[in-house]
């Protein structure tokens, strides 16, 4: 078995878009989308993930209430259409992923206001008011990053979902500039000459309005509400150290998100305008051009400081025939660089219908224990204070243990979560050890339902922050069964 970190980021990316993941295709009425979007959490849950990335905008669209765009047709079967019964996903979505103790990040598709196989939308959806800040290109319609207005309008979209929603972080995904298709020419040209800022060179310019607009919602969000998190899932490829730069990865990767998509993902790890990336490593371990290891190994050379989180790729075991040791292997190598913190996975449904056996692995193997998400220093770095007034009882041969918050740290900030530790009695108490966590949660009380009989334990119990800050052990409580 895979030695298994006492912290770790776990994460699936739970997709929309066309009915990917949630809801299902044609699943319209709002009791069994809830129930299936349950089934998917309880899943994941039992998988010891502790985060989700769902996708609650895909096309200038919306799965929640208060939005400034229309609700999606992949969500109700027709673009602008509530659901029925009314509820709102999106408050929904995030009470029961907290009950599960999983952070949920609102993932966000940045550029896409229309799909190349469909673009009827509703008179008000914004591809229709504004067709000044459309482009056209491969047959959709892309917000015109270059126009400041519509920097602006994303912005406002995002920060309306910070003001409105208890969520714990806002993700973005690989899309920014489209993916260079044969024959196809972006016009933006106008643009470029009206809002140039003086700068000469188009691709300078176009990298240049990605890079105001990431920085211009990473403010946003920090003056809001510092305590929630900005990641963004790039292409893997940052640039080619053969091809475009020697401080590129050691790579021949034919797209690049600095030179095709216009994204500089290093710089905004680099300017710390985003708290995690998880850049999309989808290639395997023996990739002829772009092999899974030097990719992997360059990031964690790149992060100024941030959280890496690797995006895996199960849904490879179908569609490209992977081996189904493929993501096993990556997992392991990945646990042996200091410089990664965790995983993504995309997408969801490879996890609960168990692609190649990835979520048995996941249980049996890399995930057996739980882990806790891993601390923002630069964000917060003040622990909690620990609970307090720890009362332990014994009934029917089983133990139950419930404390009291801790007062606010100096920070401000109250008990969020909280562990239970258990160990022997005659143990050394380390809480750097995963596998004597038995609770992770929200609750103030557990019922240690796996002890045994006869034997006789020492219990810890200590609280977190938002932030995943640990505080100082509690009092300890201890019990012994061969005294009853």
């Amino acid at each position: 078995m895979s030695d298994s970190p006492k912290r770790e980021f776990r994460a699936a990316w739970i997709a929309t878009v066309d009915n990917i993941d949630w809801p299902r295709r044609g699943q319209y009425n709002s009791a069994d989308q809830k129930a299936d979007f349950i089934r998917i959490l309880d899943e994941h849950q039992r998988s010891n993930l502790n985060a989700v990335m769902v996708q609650i905008r895909d096309a200038c669209d919306a799965y929640y209430a208060k939005s400034l765009e229309p609700w999606s047709e992949f969500l109700t079967g027709t673009q602008g259409k509530f659901p029925v019964p009314f509820y709102d996903p999106m408050d929904f979505m995030i009470e029961e992923s907290h009950a599960r103790n999983l952070e949920f990040h609102a993932w966000l598709n940045l550029n896409r206001a229309t799909f190349k196989r469909n673009t009827n939308t509703i008179p008000d959806h914004i591809s229709n008011t504004r067709p000044d800040w459309m482009l056209t290109y491969d047959g959709q319609k892309l917000l015109n990053f270059g126009i400041p207005e519509v920097r602006n309008y994303i912005t406002e979209v995002v920060l309306n979902i910070v003001k409105h929603y208890d969520i714990d972080g806002i993700h973005f995904d690989d899309y920014f500039y489209p993916y260079p298709v044969p024959g196809q020419t972006l016009k933006d040209e106008e643009t470029f000459r009206k809002y140039s800022r003086g700068v000469k060179n188009i691709e300078e310019w176009r990298r240049g309005n990605t890079d105001l607009l990431i920085k211009q919602i990473s403010d946003g969000i920090r003056n809001i509400k510092p305590f929630i998190k900005f990641g963004i899932s790039p292409f893997g490829v940052w640039k080619n150290a053969s091809t475009q730069d020697p401080s590129g990865s050691r790579t021949i990767g034919g797209t690049t998100s600095y030179g095709h998509l216009y994204a500089d993902s290093k710089k905004w790890l680099q300017q710390g305008w985003i708290d995690y990336i998880a850049p999309q490593l989808y290639f395997d371990i023996n990739h002829g051009k772009v092999p899974y290891k030097a990719l992997a190994d360059w990031w964690a050379e790149n992060t100024y400081g941030r959280h890496l989180y690797i995006g895996q790729s199960p849904y490879k075991i179908k569609t490209a025939s992977w081996s189904t040791s493929e993501i096993p292997n990556q997992l392991r190598y990945n646990r042996l660089n200091a410089g990664i913190q965790g995983s993504m996975f995309f997408s969801s449904k490879c996890l609960t219908e168990n692609y190649g056996g990835i979520q048995d692995s996941l249980r049996a193997d890399f995930y057996r224990l739980p882990a806790i998400i891993p601390s923002m220093s630069w964000k917060d770095n003040i622990p909690p204070n620990p609970p307090r007034s720890i009362i332990i009882t014994k009934a029917n041969g089983k133990v139950s243990l419930s404390w009291l918050p801790g007062d606010k740290a100096i920070d401000g900030n109250e008990n969020y979560s909280y562990a239970v530790y258990r160990f022997e009695k005659s143990e050394n108490m380390n809480l750097e050890r995963a596998d004597r966590i038995v609770y992770l949660g929200k609750q103030t009380y557990f019922n240690d339902n796996n002890a045994e009989k006869g034997r006789g334990y020492t219990y810890v119990v200590t609280s977190f922050d938002r932030l995943h800050n640990e505080s100082d052990a509690s009092l300890t409580a201890q019990t012994s069964y061969g005294s009853q």
